[in-house]
């Protein structure tokens, strides 16, 4: 016998959020994106002796990666002071676009060689109350499930810091599996 899903409560509203997007989310990562407008750049090359993304057995695993605006230029700020939690999330979405691109890179162009979204790792410059470091970085995970769907769900750490390289106000890294 097959089983029935579990009843809603009458009344109730339907699942909202990231979770419920990436549960949802059937349509390819690239047709997603141009449904959002949004396109790749080409993937951040290293400014010193490392490397942006090294691969183990089929694991990527993606250096910090900085935000850019839509000219490419860096940005820059200290959330909190002279950038506004929205402002942050901001920064943090355009990290995701910034991520897909080295990603696709490294996984011979396409995204359909990603298993899922396994980890990431984001520090948020920020003044010393400032304590919304997790919405500052759901910029990057809300963006990352609603594209990949359950693949893009991933466990995290946002943690705050009082400075980052270039004075950029978010830094992600990210471990990715790949299709075997």
């Amino acid at each position: 016998p097959r089983k029935r899903p579990a009843a809603r409560r009458v009344g109730a509203a339907a699942p909202r959020g990231p979770r419920a997007q990436a549960r949802k989310r059937t349509v390819p990562v690239e047709a997603a994106l141009e449904e959002r407008g949004l396109k790749l750049g080409p993937p951040d090359v290293a400014r010193g002796n490392f490397a942006m993304c090294v691969r183990s057995g089929n694991l990527l695993f993606l250096a910090g990666h900085l935000p850019k605006d839509d000219q490419g230029n860096l940005m820059v700020g200290k959330v909190g002071q002279d950038m506004t939690l929205e402002d942050g999330r901001k920064a943090a979405q355009s990290i995701a676009l910034n991520l897909m691109s080295t990603i696709k890179d490294n996984a011979g162009g396409s995204f359909h060689n990603v298993r899922r979204i396994v980890k990431l790792f984001a520090l948020v410059n920020c003044i010393d109350t400032f304590t919304e470091q997790p919405q500052v970085v759901n910029g990057c995970s809300d963006l990352l499930c609603e594209l990949f769907g359950e693949r893009g769900l991933h466990a995290r750490s946002a943690v705050g810091t009082n400075s980052l390289p270039l004075g950029v106000p978010v830094e992600i890294e990210a471990i990715v599996e790949l299709v075997e």
